[in-house]
């Protein structure tokens, strides 16, 4: 399953990688692509949104489903 993500606060290359490593660490995800140009986060796996919602915002940035 792939779900998108909006994601606010993102300005960088590194704001980008963040986004990726901390997503990418949950269980259950298989990919995550990270668009900073639209701040469009897509997560392939079955990890619940509310988790992956949890993790972006521990990272510093504002999330909720696209």
């Amino acid at each position: 399953m792939t779900r998108t993500y909006d994601v606010t606060g993102m300005t960088c290359g590194g704001c980008q990688r963040s986004v990726e490593r901390v997503v990418g660490k949950l269980d259950g995800v298989l990919a995550v692509r990270v668009d900073l140009a639209t701040g469009k986060v897509e997560v392939d796996g079955n990890t619940d949104g509310q988790t992956v919602i949890a993790a972006i915002e521990k990272a510093g940035f504002e999330a909720k489903t696209a």
